[in-house]
Protein backbone atom coordinates (compact mmCIF):
# COMPACT_ATOMS: atom_id res chain seq x y z
CA UNK A 1 0.00 0.00 0.00
CA UNK A 2 1.38 3.49 -0.14
CA UNK A 3 1.77 5.80 2.42
CA UNK A 4 0.99 8.69 -0.02
CA UNK A 5 -2.04 10.51 0.31
CA UNK A 6 -3.80 14.00 -0.96
CA UNK A 7 -3.31 15.90 2.17
CA UNK A 8 -0.60 18.60 3.01
CA UNK A 9 2.54 18.20 5.52
CA UNK A 10 2.82 21.27 7.11
CA UNK A 11 5.80 21.99 8.06
CA UNK A 12 5.92 23.73 11.32
CA UNK A 13 7.98 27.02 12.28
CA UNK A 14 10.38 26.26 15.67
CA UNK A 15 9.45 28.02 19.04
CA UNK A 16 10.93 28.25 22.36
CA UNK A 17 7.35 28.50 23.68
CA UNK A 18 5.32 25.72 21.57
CA UNK A 19 5.73 22.61 20.71
CA UNK A 20 7.26 21.64 17.58
CA UNK A 21 4.26 19.92 16.30
CA UNK A 22 1.94 22.74 16.83
CA UNK A 23 1.08 24.41 13.38
CA UNK A 24 1.16 28.24 12.77
CA UNK A 25 -0.33 30.59 10.95
CA UNK A 26 3.16 30.37 9.08
CA UNK A 27 3.47 26.67 8.54
CA UNK A 28 3.98 25.69 4.92
CA UNK A 29 2.95 23.02 3.21
CA UNK A 30 5.89 20.71 1.96
CA UNK A 31 4.66 17.28 1.27
CA UNK A 32 1.54 15.52 1.06
CA UNK A 33 1.12 12.72 4.17
CA UNK A 34 -0.75 9.89 5.99
CA UNK A 35 -1.09 9.59 9.26
CA UNK A 36 0.11 6.18 10.50
CA UNK A 37 -1.52 4.28 13.32
CA UNK A 38 -3.76 7.07 14.01
CA UNK A 39 -0.72 8.44 15.44
CA UNK A 40 -0.14 12.18 15.75
CA UNK A 41 2.74 12.76 14.56
CA UNK A 42 2.64 12.98 10.14
CA UNK A 43 4.99 11.32 7.75
CA UNK A 44 6.12 10.63 4.41
CA UNK A 45 7.90 8.51 1.91
CA UNK A 46 10.47 12.10 1.71
CA UNK A 47 11.06 12.20 5.64
CA UNK A 48 13.17 9.31 5.03
CA UNK A 49 15.62 11.21 2.70
CA UNK A 50 15.68 14.80 4.80
CA UNK A 51 18.92 15.18 6.36
CA UNK A 52 19.47 15.11 10.47
CA UNK A 53 18.91 18.99 11.05
CA UNK A 54 15.33 18.88 8.77
CA UNK A 55 14.29 15.69 11.46
CA UNK A 56 15.45 17.68 14.39
CA UNK A 57 13.46 20.96 13.03
CA UNK A 58 10.74 18.50 12.45
CA UNK A 59 11.34 17.10 16.55
CA UNK A 60 11.16 13.50 14.83
CA UNK A 61 14.66 12.28 15.06
CA UNK A 62 14.69 11.40 18.65
CA UNK A 63 11.08 10.03 18.87
CA UNK A 64 11.21 6.33 19.58
CA UNK A 65 7.36 6.16 18.85
CA UNK A 66 7.82 7.15 15.39
CA UNK A 67 7.73 3.99 12.48
CA UNK A 68 6.43 3.31 9.66
CA UNK A 69 4.50 0.27 7.71
CA UNK A 70 5.52 -0.45 3.93
CA UNK A 71 3.31 -2.90 2.31
CA UNK A 72 5.61 -6.22 0.59
CA UNK A 73 4.11 -7.53 -2.72
CA UNK A 74 2.98 -10.27 -0.73
CA UNK A 75 0.30 -8.09 1.24
CA UNK A 76 2.55 -8.80 4.70
CA UNK A 77 3.77 -5.46 6.17
CA UNK A 78 7.16 -4.88 7.34
CA UNK A 79 8.21 -2.54 10.17
CA UNK A 80 11.22 -0.23 10.29
CA UNK A 81 12.54 2.54 12.66
CA UNK A 82 13.03 5.59 10.47
CA UNK A 83 15.56 6.75 12.37
CA UNK A 84 18.11 4.26 11.14
CA UNK A 85 20.13 5.98 8.80
CA UNK A 86 19.72 4.19 5.13
CA UNK A 87 22.77 1.59 4.58
CA UNK A 88 25.43 3.08 2.73
CA UNK A 89 26.14 2.01 -0.88
CA UNK A 90 29.55 0.68 -1.53
CA UNK A 91 31.88 -1.52 -3.28
CA UNK A 92 34.42 -4.02 -1.36
CA UNK A 93 37.38 -2.81 -3.51
CA UNK A 94 36.92 0.57 -2.43
CA UNK A 95 37.34 -0.42 1.63
CA UNK A 96 40.30 -2.95 1.26
CA UNK A 97 43.20 -0.58 1.29
CA UNK A 98 41.44 1.69 3.98
CA UNK A 99 41.57 -1.45 6.11
CA UNK A 100 44.68 -3.51 4.93
CA UNK A 101 46.71 -0.89 5.74
CA UNK A 102 45.95 -0.24 9.20
CA UNK A 103 45.42 -3.73 10.31
CA UNK A 104 49.23 -4.38 9.53
CA UNK A 105 49.58 -2.25 12.34
CA UNK A 106 47.38 -5.36 14.28
CA UNK A 107 49.41 -7.63 12.40
CA UNK A 108 52.85 -6.39 13.18
CA UNK A 109 51.99 -6.55 16.96
CA UNK A 110 51.05 -10.01 16.68
CA UNK A 111 53.98 -10.64 14.95
CA UNK A 112 55.90 -9.32 17.89
CA UNK A 113 54.08 -12.06 20.25
CA UNK A 114 54.72 -14.39 17.93
CA UNK A 115 58.67 -14.19 17.02
CA UNK A 116 59.37 -13.75 20.63
CA UNK A 117 59.03 -16.69 21.58
CA UNK A 118 61.35 -18.26 19.78
CA UNK A 119 63.86 -15.24 19.29
CA UNK A 120 64.28 -15.89 23.24
CA UNK A 121 65.15 -19.66 22.87
CA UNK A 122 67.53 -18.25 19.71
CA UNK A 123 69.20 -15.78 22.20
CA UNK A 124 69.96 -17.98 24.78
CA UNK A 125 71.74 -20.51 22.90
CA UNK A 126 75.38 -21.01 23.50
CA UNK A 127 75.82 -22.63 19.84
CA UNK A 128 73.09 -20.39 17.84
CA UNK A 129 72.65 -16.79 19.65
CA UNK A 130 76.03 -15.67 17.41
CA UNK A 131 76.50 -13.44 20.39
CA UNK A 132 79.04 -13.66 23.95
CA UNK A 133 76.48 -12.41 25.73
CA UNK A 134 74.26 -14.65 25.60
CA UNK A 135 73.70 -15.74 28.99
CA UNK A 136 71.02 -13.31 30.35
CA UNK A 137 69.72 -13.35 33.82
CA UNK A 138 66.00 -14.49 34.54
CA UNK A 139 65.81 -10.45 34.56
CA UNK A 140 67.39 -9.34 31.44
CA UNK A 141 65.52 -12.34 29.71
CA UNK A 142 62.24 -10.80 31.22
CA UNK A 143 62.73 -7.28 29.83
CA UNK A 144 63.78 -8.69 26.35
CA UNK A 145 60.09 -10.11 26.27
CA UNK A 146 58.32 -7.50 28.17
CA UNK A 147 60.30 -4.55 26.30
CA UNK A 148 57.77 -3.95 24.11
CA UNK A 149 55.18 -4.30 26.30
CA UNK A 150 55.84 -1.46 28.31
CA UNK A 151 57.00 0.69 24.86
CA UNK A 152 53.10 -0.19 24.62
CA UNK A 153 52.42 1.31 27.71
CA UNK A 154 54.31 4.17 27.48
CA UNK A 155 52.87 5.14 23.42
CA UNK A 156 49.21 5.15 25.24
CA UNK A 157 50.40 7.36 27.26
CA UNK A 158 52.07 9.66 24.89
CA UNK A 159 49.15 9.50 22.19
CA UNK A 160 47.04 10.47 24.90
CA UNK A 161 47.15 14.26 25.05
CA UNK A 162 47.97 14.53 21.14
CA UNK A 163 45.63 12.25 19.13
CA UNK A 164 43.08 14.70 18.17
CA UNK A 165 45.90 16.69 16.96
CA UNK A 166 48.07 13.65 14.81
CA UNK A 167 45.16 12.57 13.57
CA UNK A 168 44.22 8.60 12.76
CA UNK A 169 46.34 8.88 9.42
CA UNK A 170 49.61 10.66 11.05
CA UNK A 171 49.20 8.29 14.18
CA UNK A 172 49.51 5.27 12.23
CA UNK A 173 52.52 6.92 9.83
CA UNK A 174 54.38 7.14 13.14
CA UNK A 175 53.54 4.01 14.79
CA UNK A 176 55.18 2.39 11.28
CA UNK A 177 58.46 4.65 11.56
CA UNK A 178 58.62 3.18 15.50
CA UNK A 179 58.23 0.19 13.88
CA UNK A 180 60.72 -0.09 11.39
CA UNK A 181 63.82 1.68 13.57
CA UNK A 182 62.30 -0.60 16.32
CA UNK A 183 62.36 -3.88 14.01
CA UNK A 184 65.98 -2.95 12.45
CA UNK A 185 67.45 -1.97 15.71
CA UNK A 186 66.96 -5.37 17.42
CA UNK A 187 67.60 -6.57 14.81
CA UNK A 188 71.31 -5.52 14.97
CA UNK A 189 71.85 -4.62 18.45
CA UNK A 190 75.39 -5.05 19.33
CA UNK A 191 74.31 -5.75 22.79
CA UNK A 192 71.62 -6.15 25.41
CA UNK A 193 71.74 -2.48 25.98
CA UNK A 194 70.78 -1.41 22.61
CA UNK A 195 68.22 -4.85 21.87
CA UNK A 196 66.09 -3.30 24.76
CA UNK A 197 66.33 0.18 23.29
CA UNK A 198 64.71 -1.42 20.20
CA UNK A 199 62.24 -3.35 21.90
CA UNK A 200 60.84 0.02 23.40
CA UNK A 201 60.52 1.86 20.23
CA UNK A 202 59.01 -1.32 18.51
CA UNK A 203 56.71 -0.96 21.46
CA UNK A 204 55.97 2.55 21.01
CA UNK A 205 54.92 1.36 17.69
CA UNK A 206 52.24 -0.79 18.99
CA UNK A 207 50.89 1.70 21.59
CA UNK A 208 50.55 4.16 18.92
CA UNK A 209 49.19 1.78 16.12
CA UNK A 210 46.97 -0.25 18.35
CA UNK A 211 44.96 3.09 19.15
CA UNK A 212 45.42 4.58 15.37
CA UNK A 213 44.56 1.14 13.35
CA UNK A 214 40.48 0.99 15.22
CA UNK A 215 40.01 4.71 14.79
CA UNK A 216 40.75 5.23 11.34
CA UNK A 217 38.95 1.85 10.32
CA UNK A 218 35.73 2.54 12.07
CA UNK A 219 35.67 6.15 10.88
CA UNK A 220 36.26 5.40 7.38
CA UNK A 221 33.98 2.59 6.72
CA UNK A 222 30.70 2.00 6.19
CA UNK A 223 28.49 1.26 9.20
CA UNK A 224 27.05 -2.23 8.05
CA UNK A 225 30.46 -3.75 7.99
CA UNK A 226 32.30 -2.36 10.44
CA UNK A 227 32.20 -4.92 12.84
CA UNK A 228 33.43 -7.23 9.87
CA UNK A 229 36.33 -4.96 9.52
CA UNK A 230 37.33 -3.92 13.16
CA UNK A 231 37.01 -7.74 14.01
CA UNK A 232 39.17 -8.65 11.11
CA UNK A 233 42.04 -6.24 12.11
CA UNK A 234 41.69 -9.14 15.31
CA UNK A 235 42.47 -11.93 12.98
CA UNK A 236 45.21 -9.97 11.16
CA UNK A 237 46.60 -9.80 14.77
CA UNK A 238 46.33 -13.82 15.17
CA UNK A 239 48.00 -13.82 11.61
CA UNK A 240 50.64 -12.04 12.90
CA UNK A 241 51.19 -14.48 15.80
CA UNK A 242 50.86 -17.19 13.32
CA UNK A 243 53.55 -15.84 11.46
CA UNK A 244 56.19 -15.03 14.16
CA UNK A 245 55.66 -18.39 15.03
CA UNK A 246 56.41 -19.76 11.32
CA UNK A 247 59.30 -17.33 10.96
CA UNK A 248 60.94 -19.00 14.44
CA UNK A 249 60.00 -22.36 13.68
CA UNK A 250 62.39 -21.85 10.47
CA UNK A 251 65.21 -19.67 12.05
CA UNK A 252 65.18 -21.87 15.07
CA UNK A 253 68.77 -23.63 14.02
CA UNK A 254 70.14 -20.47 12.72
CA UNK A 255 73.04 -19.01 13.98
CA UNK A 256 71.51 -15.14 15.05
CA UNK A 257 68.60 -16.04 13.59
CA UNK A 258 66.76 -14.31 16.81
CA UNK A 259 67.94 -11.26 14.43
CA UNK A 260 66.25 -12.59 11.58
CA UNK A 261 63.07 -13.28 13.73
CA UNK A 262 62.63 -9.24 14.88
CA UNK A 263 63.85 -7.94 11.76
CA UNK A 264 61.29 -9.54 9.23
CA UNK A 265 58.92 -6.69 10.78
CA UNK A 266 60.77 -3.95 9.24
CA UNK A 267 59.75 -4.15 5.71
CA UNK A 268 56.69 -5.15 6.54
CA UNK A 269 56.07 -1.98 8.60
CA UNK A 270 57.65 0.41 5.47
CA UNK A 271 54.63 -1.44 3.87
CA UNK A 272 52.60 0.10 6.55
CA UNK A 273 53.41 3.43 6.10
CA UNK A 274 53.79 3.70 2.61
CA UNK A 275 50.31 2.54 2.30
CA UNK A 276 49.17 4.78 5.15
CA UNK A 277 50.92 7.95 3.26
CA UNK A 278 48.92 7.29 0.06
CA UNK A 279 45.61 7.13 1.85
CA UNK A 280 43.54 10.41 2.92
CA UNK A 281 43.01 11.06 6.64
CA UNK A 282 39.34 10.03 8.30
CA UNK A 283 36.70 12.34 7.28
CA UNK A 284 34.85 12.19 10.49
CA UNK A 285 38.48 13.68 11.81
CA UNK A 286 38.90 16.60 9.34
CA UNK A 287 34.85 17.72 10.49
CA UNK A 288 36.02 17.34 13.90
CA UNK A 289 38.85 20.03 13.54
CA UNK A 290 36.41 22.03 11.86
CA UNK A 291 33.97 22.05 14.76
CA UNK A 292 36.61 22.44 16.97
CA UNK A 293 37.58 25.69 14.96
CA UNK A 294 41.03 24.35 14.17
CA UNK A 295 40.63 26.16 10.51
CA UNK A 296 37.97 27.13 8.27
CA UNK A 297 34.83 24.85 7.93
CA UNK A 298 34.40 25.55 4.45
CA UNK A 299 38.01 23.74 3.78
CA UNK A 300 37.61 21.19 6.64
CA UNK A 301 34.19 20.23 4.68
CA UNK A 302 35.60 20.28 1.00
CA UNK A 303 39.18 17.87 2.23
CA UNK A 304 36.15 15.80 4.27
CA UNK A 305 34.16 15.81 0.84
CA UNK A 306 37.17 14.56 -1.24
CA UNK A 307 38.82 11.83 1.29
CA UNK A 308 35.15 10.32 1.60
CA UNK A 309 34.93 10.40 -2.25
CA UNK A 310 37.91 8.70 -2.17
CA UNK A 311 37.22 6.25 0.12
CA UNK A 312 34.36 4.79 -1.46
CA UNK A 313 35.85 4.99 -5.11
CA UNK A 314 33.11 7.64 -5.71
CA UNK A 315 33.73 10.32 -8.62
CA UNK A 316 34.42 13.99 -8.15
CA UNK A 317 31.95 15.65 -7.55
CA UNK A 318 29.09 13.02 -6.16
CA UNK A 319 26.37 14.24 -4.44
CA UNK A 320 25.66 11.76 -2.30
CA UNK A 321 29.35 12.26 -0.61
CA UNK A 322 28.43 16.21 -0.24
CA UNK A 323 25.35 14.91 1.26
CA UNK A 324 27.13 12.35 3.92
CA UNK A 325 29.18 15.33 4.84
CA UNK A 326 26.50 18.10 5.69
CA UNK A 327 24.73 15.30 7.58
CA UNK A 328 27.82 14.52 9.49
CA UNK A 329 28.39 18.31 10.16
CA UNK A 330 25.04 18.71 10.96
CA UNK A 331 25.32 16.18 13.90
CA UNK A 332 28.46 17.24 15.57
CA UNK A 333 27.32 21.08 15.48
CA UNK A 334 24.29 19.39 17.30
CA UNK A 335 26.47 17.36 20.02
CA UNK A 336 28.82 19.96 20.81
CA UNK A 337 26.42 23.22 21.04
CA UNK A 338 27.25 25.22 23.83
CA UNK A 339 29.85 23.08 24.80
CA UNK A 340 33.54 23.77 24.40
CA UNK A 341 35.05 22.72 20.86
CA UNK A 342 37.32 20.70 22.33
CA UNK A 343 37.11 18.11 24.73
CA UNK A 344 39.30 18.45 27.97
CA UNK A 345 41.85 15.91 29.67
CA UNK A 346 38.75 15.18 32.04
CA UNK A 347 35.72 15.15 30.08
CA UNK A 348 36.01 11.54 29.67
CA UNK A 349 35.34 10.53 33.27
CA UNK A 350 32.15 12.87 33.01
CA UNK A 351 28.52 11.87 31.04
CA UNK A 352 28.37 10.01 28.06
CA UNK A 353 32.74 9.63 27.70
CA UNK A 354 32.65 8.16 31.34
CA UNK A 355 29.33 5.30 29.94
CA UNK A 356 31.31 4.85 27.55
CA UNK A 357 35.05 4.32 29.17
CA UNK A 358 33.02 1.55 31.36
CA UNK A 359 32.00 0.06 28.71
CA UNK A 360 35.01 -0.48 26.52
CA UNK A 361 37.53 -0.09 29.83
CA UNK A 362 35.68 -2.82 31.46
CA UNK A 363 35.79 -4.95 28.19
CA UNK A 364 39.76 -5.15 27.59
CA UNK A 365 40.53 -5.13 31.05
CA UNK A 366 38.21 -8.28 31.66
CA UNK A 367 39.99 -9.36 28.26
CA UNK A 368 43.44 -9.77 30.07
CA UNK A 369 42.44 -11.13 34.16
CA UNK A 370 40.22 -13.63 32.52
CA UNK A 371 43.97 -15.37 32.79
CA UNK A 372 44.95 -15.40 28.71
CA UNK A 373 48.19 -14.82 29.25
CA UNK A 374 48.38 -17.73 31.73
CA UNK A 375 46.37 -20.20 30.09
CA UNK A 376 48.64 -20.14 27.27
CA UNK A 377 51.26 -20.42 29.47
CA UNK A 378 50.28 -23.40 30.44
CA UNK A 379 48.87 -25.09 26.83
CA UNK A 380 52.16 -26.53 26.04
CA UNK A 381 52.44 -29.07 28.90
CA UNK A 382 48.53 -29.52 28.29
CA UNK A 383 49.33 -31.01 25.10
CA UNK A 384 52.07 -32.74 26.23
CA UNK A 385 50.21 -34.67 29.04
CA UNK A 386 47.42 -35.73 26.37
CA UNK A 387 50.30 -37.62 24.44
CA UNK A 388 50.89 -34.70 21.55
CA UNK A 389 54.56 -35.49 19.66
CA UNK A 390 54.52 -32.24 18.60
CA UNK A 391 54.24 -30.84 22.11
CA UNK A 392 57.84 -31.83 22.20
CA UNK A 393 58.61 -29.04 20.44
CA UNK A 394 57.09 -25.31 21.67
CA UNK A 395 57.30 -23.80 18.11
CA UNK A 396 55.46 -26.47 16.56
CA UNK A 397 52.66 -26.63 19.36
CA UNK A 398 52.74 -22.85 19.12
CA UNK A 399 51.69 -22.92 15.44
CA UNK A 400 48.62 -25.28 16.22
CA UNK A 401 47.36 -23.55 18.68
CA UNK A 402 48.09 -20.34 16.52
CA UNK A 403 45.91 -21.95 13.41
CA UNK A 404 42.98 -22.82 15.86
CA UNK A 405 43.21 -19.57 17.15
CA UNK A 406 43.17 -18.31 13.43
CA UNK A 407 40.32 -20.18 12.46
CA UNK A 408 38.37 -19.05 15.78
CA UNK A 409 38.72 -15.25 14.83
CA UNK A 410 37.48 -16.18 11.41
CA UNK A 411 34.22 -17.43 12.88
CA UNK A 412 33.86 -13.98 14.66
CA UNK A 413 34.55 -12.23 11.60
CA UNK A 414 31.71 -13.89 9.94
CA UNK A 415 29.19 -13.29 12.47
CA UNK A 416 29.91 -10.28 13.77
CA UNK A 417 27.49 -7.88 11.59
CA UNK A 418 25.41 -10.78 11.36
CA UNK A 419 24.73 -11.89 15.37
CA UNK A 420 25.61 -8.94 16.50
CA UNK A 421 28.13 -8.29 19.54
CA UNK A 422 26.36 -8.81 22.59
CA UNK A 423 25.45 -12.82 21.47
CA UNK A 424 29.42 -13.22 20.72
CA UNK A 425 30.02 -11.66 23.87
CA UNK A 426 27.14 -13.84 25.99
CA UNK A 427 28.49 -17.17 24.11
CA UNK A 428 32.35 -16.57 24.17
CA UNK A 429 32.43 -15.22 27.57
CA UNK A 430 30.46 -18.30 28.90
CA UNK A 431 32.65 -20.46 27.44
CA UNK A 432 35.81 -19.15 28.78
CA UNK A 433 34.38 -19.48 32.36
CA UNK A 434 33.68 -23.63 31.96
CA UNK A 435 36.87 -24.18 30.35
CA UNK A 436 38.80 -22.58 33.47
CA UNK A 437 36.60 -24.47 35.83
CA UNK A 438 37.65 -27.54 33.86
CA UNK A 439 41.13 -26.70 33.93
CA UNK A 440 41.22 -26.36 37.38
CA UNK A 441 39.52 -29.65 37.97
CA UNK A 442 41.74 -31.31 35.85
CA UNK A 443 44.83 -30.73 37.92
CA UNK A 444 42.89 -30.85 41.14
CA UNK A 445 41.19 -34.49 40.44
CA UNK A 446 41.09 -35.20 36.67
CA UNK A 447 44.93 -35.84 36.28
CA UNK A 448 44.26 -39.59 34.56
CA UNK A 449 42.10 -37.91 32.09
CA UNK A 450 43.78 -35.89 29.46
CA UNK A 451 41.37 -35.35 26.68
CA UNK A 452 39.80 -33.45 29.71
CA UNK A 453 42.72 -30.30 29.89
CA UNK A 454 42.73 -30.56 25.85
CA UNK A 455 39.05 -30.25 25.63
CA UNK A 456 39.09 -27.27 27.94
CA UNK A 457 42.36 -25.47 26.52
CA UNK A 458 40.91 -25.49 22.78
CA UNK A 459 37.60 -24.23 24.52
CA UNK A 460 39.24 -21.24 26.44
CA UNK A 461 41.16 -20.20 23.56
CA UNK A 462 37.84 -20.87 20.41
CA UNK A 463 35.79 -18.53 22.90
CA UNK A 464 38.34 -16.00 23.56
CA UNK A 465 38.59 -15.72 19.89
CA UNK A 466 35.01 -15.44 19.36
CA UNK A 467 34.09 -12.96 22.35
CA UNK A 468 37.00 -10.76 23.95
CA UNK A 469 39.38 -11.32 21.42
CA UNK A 470 37.34 -9.41 18.71
CA UNK A 471 34.72 -7.93 20.20
CA UNK A 472 36.76 -5.54 22.76
CA UNK A 473 38.62 -3.87 20.40
CA UNK A 474 35.33 -3.59 18.04
CA UNK A 475 33.38 -1.94 21.28
CA UNK A 476 36.26 0.51 22.05
CA UNK A 477 36.20 1.60 18.76
CA UNK A 478 33.00 2.65 17.86
CA UNK A 479 31.62 3.48 21.53
CA UNK A 480 33.36 6.46 22.26
CA UNK A 481 31.85 9.70 21.46
CA UNK A 482 33.79 11.53 18.77
CA UNK A 483 34.64 14.47 20.80
CA UNK A 484 36.35 11.99 23.27
CA UNK A 485 37.26 9.80 21.40
CA UNK A 486 41.16 9.92 20.66
CA UNK A 487 41.69 10.37 24.43
CA UNK A 488 38.92 7.62 25.40
CA UNK A 489 40.90 4.73 23.07
CA UNK A 490 43.84 5.87 24.76
CA UNK A 491 42.91 5.19 28.49
CA UNK A 492 41.61 1.72 27.10
CA UNK A 493 44.69 0.55 25.44
CA UNK A 494 46.47 1.91 28.29
CA UNK A 495 44.17 -0.37 30.62
CA UNK A 496 44.86 -3.30 28.33
CA UNK A 497 48.89 -3.33 28.12
CA UNK A 498 48.52 -2.09 31.90
CA UNK A 499 46.50 -4.79 32.69
CA UNK A 500 48.17 -7.51 30.39
CA UNK A 501 51.33 -6.02 32.63
CA UNK A 502 50.22 -7.13 35.90
CA UNK A 503 48.79 -10.42 34.99
CA UNK A 504 52.50 -11.22 33.40
CA UNK A 505 53.83 -10.08 36.18
CA UNK A 506 51.57 -11.81 38.92
CA UNK A 507 51.31 -15.40 37.38
CA UNK A 508 54.33 -16.96 38.59
CA UNK A 509 53.60 -15.33 42.79
CA UNK A 510 49.97 -16.51 42.53
CA UNK A 511 51.08 -20.01 40.75
CA UNK A 512 53.17 -20.67 43.86
CA UNK A 513 51.03 -19.01 46.43
CA UNK A 514 47.60 -20.53 45.09
CA UNK A 515 48.61 -23.60 42.96
CA UNK A 516 47.75 -24.27 39.41
CA UNK A 517 43.84 -25.43 40.16
CA UNK A 518 43.27 -22.75 42.43
CA UNK A 519 44.89 -20.32 40.53
CA UNK A 520 42.75 -21.30 37.38
CA UNK A 521 39.92 -21.10 39.92
CA UNK A 522 40.40 -17.99 40.53
CA UNK A 523 40.15 -16.98 36.74
CA UNK A 524 37.02 -18.74 36.51
CA UNK A 525 35.66 -16.99 39.07
CA UNK A 526 36.55 -13.51 37.83
CA UNK A 527 35.13 -14.84 33.72
CA UNK A 528 31.64 -14.94 35.62
CA UNK A 529 32.15 -11.40 36.84
CA UNK A 530 32.80 -10.65 33.49
CA UNK A 531 29.93 -12.37 32.14
CA UNK A 532 27.47 -10.40 34.42
CA UNK A 533 29.53 -6.80 33.38
CA UNK A 534 28.59 -7.90 29.96
CA UNK A 535 24.62 -8.70 30.69
CA UNK A 536 24.54 -5.89 32.75
CA UNK A 537 26.59 -2.87 30.40
CA UNK A 538 27.56 -3.60 27.20
CA UNK A 539 24.76 -2.46 24.58
CA UNK A 540 24.17 -4.14 21.11
CA UNK A 541 25.37 -1.55 18.84
CA UNK A 542 25.18 -3.74 15.25
CA UNK A 543 23.99 -1.85 12.12
CA UNK A 544 24.53 1.48 14.00
CA UNK A 545 26.56 4.44 12.62
CA UNK A 546 28.33 6.34 14.85
CA UNK A 547 26.75 9.15 15.44
CA UNK A 548 23.77 6.69 16.21
CA UNK A 549 25.96 5.09 18.89
CA UNK A 550 26.76 8.54 20.35
CA UNK A 551 22.84 10.44 20.40
CA UNK A 552 20.97 6.64 20.88
CA UNK A 553 23.44 4.59 23.23
CA UNK A 554 25.05 6.78 25.00
CA UNK A 555 22.07 9.34 25.78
Amino acid sequence: MSLISAQPLFYPKLSRTKSPLVHTKNSQPLHPIKKIRNSPIPCSKSYLFLPNDEKLKMGLLSSGRFKSQVGASSGEAKSFDSERAPQEVFAWSSVILPFLFPALGGLLFGYDIGATSGATISLQSPDLSGTNWFNLSAIELGLVVSGSLYGALLGSLIVYPISDFLGRRRELITASVFYVFGGLLTAYAPGLGVLLVGRLLYGLGIGVAMHGAPLYIAETCPSQIRGTLISLKELFIVLGILLGYFVGSYEINAVGGWRYMYGVSAPIALVMGLGMLSLPPSPRWLLLRAVQGKGSLQEYKEKAIIALQRLRGWSTGDKVSEKQIEDTIVSLKSAYTDQESEGSFLEVFRGPSLKALIIGGGLVLFQQITGQPSVLYYAGSILQTAGFSAAADATKVSVIIGIFKLLMTGIAVLKVDDLGRRPLLIGGVSGIALSLVLLSAYYKFLGGFPFVAVAALLLYVGCYQISFGPISWLMVSEIFPLRTRGKGISLAVLTNFGSNAIVTFAFSPLKELLGAENLFLLFGAIALLSFLFVIVYVPETKGLSLEEIESKVLK
